[in-house]
């Protein structure tokens, strides 16, 4: 198998970028991208540590959970997790930050690519209050980039259309797929029980 080395390769095949995707990348938030985030439940975020080993996590809360701080400027709240920390981690190392996203039904999406950072600033964390929880750590994130992104790839998987979604039944569930992964000594129904009680103790 041969692989395509050279940006000069690549245009080739696929030829110039066309002038509306060129134009359509801004520097800063506008009223449409603010109107975005704030009716999006659910964001993307991609990392790299120093080695490039590359990362995508998910994080996910009521419509507007991620704040506008400036034009330039947004904050995520991390909420309660697995402590992995493969995102947070990888942002020490490298602050690029590529964000996606995303409002259910709508197959458009909003990419912001810029420069994140960690703090546990007690005034930030409190904005994020959920029942009188905080989140442990805020990710602050500095726009260089932002624009929409086309409903293709949308439209082509149906993602939003639950006529398409498969059976949940003919599926395993988690706690089934890390039995089987990790070689745990507790069953998966047992796995499963122990998840949906953490998940009631800590979604906040």
């Amino acid at each position: 198998m041969e692989f395509i080395t050279s940006k000069e390769e690549l245009r080739a095949r696929y030829g110039e970028t066309s002038e509306r995707a060129r134009l359509k990348e801004m520097r800063a938030l506008d009223h449409h991208a603010r109107n975005f985030i704030v009716h999006s439940p659910f964001v993307l975020i991609g990392s790299q540590d120093a080695e490039g080993r590359a990362d995508v996590t998910p994080k996910g809360d009521k419509p507007g959970f991620v704040a506008v701080l400036d034009d330039a400027t947004i904050a995520i709240p991390d909420r309660p997790g697995n402590n992995r920390l493969d995102t947070w981690e990888n942002l020490l190392a490298n602050p690029a930050a590529g964000l996606l996203f995303m409002i259910p039904g709508m197959n458009e999406t909003l990419r912001i690519n810029g420069k994140g950072r960690l703090t546990a600033d007690l005034a930030l964390r409190e904005k994020f209050a959920v029942d009188g929880k905080l989140p442990i750590t805020v990710l602050v994130v500095t726009v260089e980039a932002c624009y929409m992104h086309c409903a293709k790839a949308f439209m082509r998987s149906q993602l939003w259309k639950p006529e398409t979604w498969p059976d949940r039944s003919t599926l395993p569930t988690l706690g089934q797929i890390l039995a089987d992964q990790i070689a745990m000594t507790q069953s998966g129904a047992e796995v499963d029980k122990s998840l949906a009680e953490a998940y009631a103790r800590t979604m906040w």
